[in-house]
């Protein structure tokens, strides 16, 4: 059973001290633990949401070996959309406003998955956007405390729309707008790729 105690060390501390990726090249620890993503007002503008909560965080997820490393080094990391989640999220709602591409996450050997990367130049724009509008807040997660039981206790709490899974409603709008990423890049060459619509 997940312990109480640790989901509201979570929570209290996801809604707390927030960085900007500079800041928290430095100060994000090294360590196993949850992470949120919160959003300036035109962040959540920008991507068509509303925050249906106060407080509301975009993404929350987990770091089972290193905040640092999963946060900063590879969710702010340009190059790395297809390593992750947030950032094929954050793409797929931005395309137009971005003029974003979607390409195979591994130009070298396309294995037309449903994950996906993003042209270069693009790729860097999604970054800068993530630097202007994204703060992160992180909890250190205790030993003995597992991971995965306060996250999914943590996402059923707070809804954050970046999330696909453990939220308790769909994401119909999200899910459709990853599909069409995924299908343009799985049509790449250049010539072959659009942009599409979401």
């Amino acid at each position: 059973m997940v312990d109480p105690d640790a989901v509201d060390a979570a929570l209290h501390a996801l809604a707390g001290p927030r960085h900007a990726r500079a800041e928290a090249a430095d100060v994000v620890a090294r360590e196993r633990g949850l992470y949120a993503f919160h959003g300036s007002p035109r962040a959540w503008s920008d991507l068509g949401l509303e925050p249906q909560l106060d407080d509301q965080p975009l993404y929350v997820g987990k770091a089972e070996a290193s905040l640092r490393d999963r946060d900063v080094g590879t969710h702010f990391a340009t190059g790395r959309t297809g390593s992750s989640t947030v950032r094929r999220s954050l793409a797929a709602l931005l395309v137009d406003r971005l003029d974003l591409v979607a390409v195979p996450r591994n130009l070298a050997r396309p294995d037309g998955s449903a994950s996906f990367g993003l042209e270069p130049r693009g790729d860097l724009r999604l970054s800068e956007w993530m630097e202007r509008h994204l703060l992160l807040a992180t909890w250190i997660g205790p030993g003995g405390v597992l991971l995965g039981e306060v996250e999914t206790a943590v996402l059923l709490r707070l809804r954050p729309p970046l999330n696909l899974a453990k939220v308790g409603e769909p994401r119909v709008r999200l899910k459709a707008a990853r599909a069409q990423m995924a299908r343009t890049a799985r049509a790449y060459p250049p010539g072959a790729v659009t942009s599409g619509t979401c």
